[in-house]
C-alpha cells in the first residue's frame, strides 16, 4: 500500500467488447426445402464508460484494477435469432476527473457532475447474419459478416479537485491553520516546511447559512516550476478554483517579492492562472498592532485586495470570509461550466505511472465459427459502411456524454 490514500493520478488499460460474428445458416426442415439463410446478427460489444461519483475522494480504487474490460457481444444464431451484447464496464471516478490519451498525452475527456456518464470507448458492432444478403441472384448466401473490433486505449486519469477558494503560499505560511480554523477539515500542522504532503478540501461556513469549499495544497518554492518541492505536481489542484488565496506571513523580508515569485510559479505551470481572480491574506498578524499594520500597506501589491489575518488569534477572519464571499459570487469571477481543457503537459506527468507496463492478453485473431458452422474472417471482404446495422450509428463514433443512462 502506498504511504498515502489520496490517488489522484493513475494509467489504467481499457478495453471495449468485440462485436459478434453474423451466423450463416441456412434453414433447415422436413417440409420446407428451400428454406434458404436465416443467420442472425451478432450482438454488439460492451461499452467502456465513465461516471461521477461525489462519495469518491481518490482514484485509490483504480490503483489495484489497472484493467477495465468489456465483454464480447455473442454470435447470432439461426431463426434470425441476434445474439447478446456484450456487458458494458462502469468506472466510477470522483468529480473533477480529467482522461488523457497514456501515448500522446491528448485530452479526451471529463466528468464534473454526480451522475455524469460519459462513454469513453464504443463497443464493436455485431456483423449481420446472412439473410441481409439474399438478393434474387444469391438466392442462398453462404457468408455472413463478421463482428467489428472493439477498442483498447491506455489512459490516464487525473484528479483536480473542485473548490472555491484554493490556498497558494509557501511552506509553513499558515494555510494549514486556517483551514483548520475555519472549516472541519483536521490537516496535518508542524512546525517545519512541507508538513501537508497532500490536498485537504474543507467546508467553510458563511453566515450562519451559506458554505464555500477552500482546498489547501502543499507549499510552492521558488522553481517549482522546474522540478523543485512538492507544489508542481498538485498544482493541478487549484486550475478549477474560482478564487486564488495567497497568504504570506507577516514576517517575511518581502512580502512583494514573495507574491511575485508565487504569481511566476503559477503562471510557468498553467498560463490561464494569471486570469484568475485573487486576494492577498497576510497571516501571523498577532505580532502587529494598528499602526505597524498601516505602515505595511503602502508597500503591497496593489493590484490585489489584501487582509490582515491571524488564525491563532482569531483575528481578521470575519473580514476574510466576506472577502472571499464576495469575489467568489461576482458575476466576473464564474467558473465556465465547459473549461478548455489542454493536453496533458510532459512536465506534469508523473513518471511512476507513465513506465507502468501492462500485462493484458492479445486478443486472438484465430477465426471463429459462427452459430451456422461458417467460418468469418475480416480478410473475405472489405466491409463498407453500409454493410454495417444502421442502429448503432452514433453522431459521435468516439466519445458520447450521456445523462441519467439507466442502470443495467
Amino acid at each position: 500500500m502506498p504511504e498515502s490514500n489520496f490517488i489522484d493520478y493513475v494509467k489504467i488499460l481499457c478495453r471495449s467488447g468485440k462485436g459478434g460474428a453474423g451466423s450463416a445458416h441456412l434453414h433447415r426442415a422436413k417440409y420446407v426445402p428451400k428454406g434458404g439463410p436465416d443467420g442472425g446478427d451478432g450482438g454488439r460489444g460492451g461499452h467502456v464508460f465513465l461516471k461521477g461519483n461525489r462519495n469518491l475522494w481518490t482514484l485509490i480504487h483504480l490503483k489495484y484494477t489497472r484493467h477495465i474490460f468489456a465483454t464480447d457481444g455473442a454470435p447470432g444464431s439461426e431463426n434470425t435469432s441476434t445474439g447478446k451484447d456484450g456487458e458494458d464496464r462502469t468506472i466510477e471516478v470522483p468529480c473533477g476527473t480529467a482522461v488523457y490519451d497514456a501515448e500522446t498525452g491528448e485530452f479526451l475527456c471529463d466528468v464534473t457532475r454526480h451522475g455524469q456518464v460519459v462513454r469513453l470507448l464504443k463497443g464493436g458492432r455485431g456483423g449481420l447474419g446472412n439473410w441481409h444478403f439474399k438478393t434474387a441472384t444469391r438466392q442462398t448466401p453462404r457468408f455472413a459478416q463478421p463482428g467489428e473490433k472493439g477498442v483498447e486505449k491506455a489512459v490516464i486519469l487525473e484528479l483536480k479537485l473542485l473548490a472555491d477558494v484554493g490556498l497558494v503560499g509557501f511552506p509553513n505560511a499558515g494555510k494549514s491553520t486556517l483551514l483548520s480554523v475555519v472549516s472541519a477539515a483536521k490537516p496535518k500542522i508542524a512546525n517545519y516546511p512541507f508538513t501537508t504532503l497532500e490536498p485537504n478540501l474543507g467546508i467553510v461556513s458563511y453566515r450562519g447559512q451559506q458554505s464555500f469549499v477552500m482546498a489547501d495544497i502543499p507549499g510552492i518554492i521558488e522553481g517549482a516550476s522546474e522540478g523543485k518541492g512538492l507544489g508542481l505536481r498538485f498544482l493541478r489542484h487549484i486550475e478549477r478554483n474560482a478564487v486564488l488565496l495567497f497568504m504570506i506571513p507577516a514576517d517575511s523580508d518581502d512580502i512583494g517579492r514573495e507574491y511575485a515569485i508565487l504569481c511566476h510559479e503559477l503562471e510557468t505551470f498553467n498560463p490561464e492562472l494569471a486570469t484568475k481572480p485573487r486576494v492577498l491574506a497576510i497571516t501571523k498578524c498577532d505580532m502587529l498592532d494598528e499602526e505597524l499594520m498601516e505602515q505595511m500597506r503602502p508597500e503591497l501589491p496593489q493590484d490585489v485586495p489584501s487582509v490582515f489575518i491571524s488564525s491563532v488569534a482569531q483575528m481578521g477572519l470575519t473580514e476574510l470570509k466576506d472577502l472571499l464571499w464576495r469575489t467568489i459570487n461576482d458575476e466576473n469571477n464564474r467558473i465556465p461550466e465547459d473549461l478548455v481543457h489542454t493536453d496533458l503537459d510532459e512536465r506534469h506527468r508523473v513518471r511512476e505511472e507513465d513506465e507502468f507496463i501492462f500485462a493484458a492478453e492479445d486478443e486472438s485473431e484465430d477465426e471463429v465459427p459462427d452459430a451456422g458452422g461458417k467460418m468469418t474472417t475480416d480478410s473475405e471482404q472489405n466491409w463498407d459502411e453500409e454493410f454495417w446495422r444502421d442502429k448503432y450509428d452514433d453522431e459521435d463514433d468516439k466519445f458520447q456524454v450521456v445523462n441519467d443512462r439507466p442502470e443495467q
